[in-house]
């Protein structure tokens, strides 16, 4: 299956530490032909940490993929009625995203990106980064596990010793991931 021209949405969350990966995918999917459309959450565009600021990293998205990132509820909501794209990304999707979306909580521009997009049946894939994935967070993950049309990138531990509960997903297979879930499919394994 080619991406080319299909309308790929890209949601980032608060997981920072994991920017530099998703950038690099997100050169990808533009170089496949991909339309894609970034999505932040409040946190993404508006907290500095170690790995950047995040006005920086809004201004990235847009010189990647040519075109603006929406940064609010509003210009988010539309994705579900004008059925604007084919799949949604949450890359990087915390632990907190998970949760609200397991419970319908829609309160950041990404969430509500997630519930217009759901309410199209459309697949929406799931790239976890959280230090509690293991923790409160695995009955989450669960619901999201058990519902429909929702997808994960491949994910697995990634420091057993030092964060015991934490898991992140193997970015590297976003492209094939989403390939798998444009058709119905969740990319195997998905521990890994």
């Amino acid at each position: 299956m080619s991406l080319q021209g299909k309308h790929i949405g890209v949601a980032f969350t608060g997981s920072f530490c994991t920017y530099e990966k998703v950038f690099a995918e997100l050169e990808k999917l533009t170089a496949e032909g991909a339309f894609v459309q970034t999505i932040f959450s409040d946190a993404a565009q508006t907290l500095d940490s170690r790995f950047g600021n995040a006005s920086d990293f809004v201004q990235k998205a847009e010189e990647i993929t040519g075109i603006k990132p929406m940064l609010s509820i509003p210009q988010a909501e539309p994705i579900g009625p004008k059925s604007l794209l084919d799949i949604l990304v949450l890359f990087p999707c915390t632990g907190n995203t998970i949760a609200k979306l397991a419970n319908g909580i829609t309160d950041t521009p990404v969430l509500m990106a997630a519930k217009a997009h759901l309410r199209n049946n459309k697949p929406l894939l799931i790239s976890i980064s959280t230090n509690d994935a293991l923790g409160m967070n695995m009955k989450n993950i669960g619901l999201l596990l058990n519902s429909k049309h929702i997808y994960f990138i491949p994910f697995g531990q990634d420091n057993p010793e030092k964060k015991p509960n934490s898991m992140i997903a193997h970015t590297d297979l976003l492209i094939p991931s989403i390939k798998a879930a444009l058709s119905g499919r969740q990319y195997q394994p998905i521990i890994q």
